[in-house]
């Protein structure tokens, strides 16, 4: 009897041992204890506001569902900036990386570098002052605030990929533009959900100074608050804005979670 028989029939007697289960990689504490936090602090707030002796300044403010109209309006706002930067960070990013206009990536990451560092309520007061007050005017300095994060990202993860990966997607036969849907892309999400997660954020807290060129939002509160010495006013816009930002940044973290397994496994 050979040695590789003797072998074969040891792994044959071996018992064979159950894999053990996987870890569950979205656990029920990630799903619920921000989504609970925020129920319970909101909660509170609104007992607190109807027992508290409101002046008139604070209850003609909250009145006729302007709180309401407020928030409806910041969701909206966010939503609106948000589709607009994925719109154009995405693909700018995607013709950055591209050979012909590669040279000009660095210059790019530079700008975007640059520009997170300039204060918002500065990108928010040029378009005022070139187009007037309103809400797309607005939207126009929390767009182009909110692009760099997610310009760096997608440049950062598309360049990332490996060369050896994308050789042998093209030896395979695939087009560019093949290439670039079904392995450059795919890889990249992760990165690029981060750079989403950080404009949705940014976006929630810029359009808050959208009050100040006539876009509404939260910050009407704020400003209310601020201007006529309304501490209940002020508090409220403000823990709404908090809670609207970390329920935003809660369900972008999972939707990664949900989006990297299946990019692993790819990989």
């Amino acid at each position: 009897m050979t040695t590789s028989q003797v072998r074969e029939k040891k792994k044959a007697r071996t018992p064979v041992r159950p894999s053990p289960p996987a870890t569950p990689w979205i656990s029920w504490q990630k799903l619920t204890c921000l989504p609970l936090a925020l129920v319970i602090a909101l909660l509170t707030t609104l007992v607190l506001f109807r027992r508290a002796r409101l002046d008139p300044v604070a209850r003609n403010a909250m009145a006729h569902g302007r709180v309401t109209r407020a928030l409806w309006q910041h969701i909206e706002l966010t939503a609106i900036a948000t589709v607009l930067v994925l719109v154009v960070a995405i693909p700018l990013g995607i013709l950055l990386t591209r050979a012909s206009l590669r040279r000009a990536t660095p210059v790019a990451l530079t700008i975007a570098t640059l520009g997170r560092a300039v204060p918002a309520l500065g990108l928010l007061a040029l378009p005022v002052l070139w187009l007037g007050t309103g809400p797309k005017t607005v939207l126009l300095g929390v767009v182009v605030y909110a692009v760099l994060p997610v310009l760096a990202t997608t440049i950062a993860g598309l360049a990332a990929n490996d060369p050896a990966l994308l050789k042998a997607a093209r030896g395979l036969g695939m087009s560019p533009l093949g290439v670039l849907a079904r392995v450059e892309l795919p890889a990249a999400v992760p990165l690029i959900l981060a750079g989403v997660r950080t404009a949705m954020v940014l976006n929630v807290g810029t359009v808050t100074l959208a009050a100040l060129g006539g876009g509404g939002g939260l910050g009407v509160l704020v400003t209310t608050g601020l201007t006529r010495h309304c501490v209940p006013v002020l508090v409220l816009g403000s823990i709404l804005t908090v809670a609207l930002a970390l329920l935003l940044d809660w369900l972008v973290s999972v939707a990664e979670l949900l989006v990297r397994p299946r990019f692993a496994e790819r990989d």
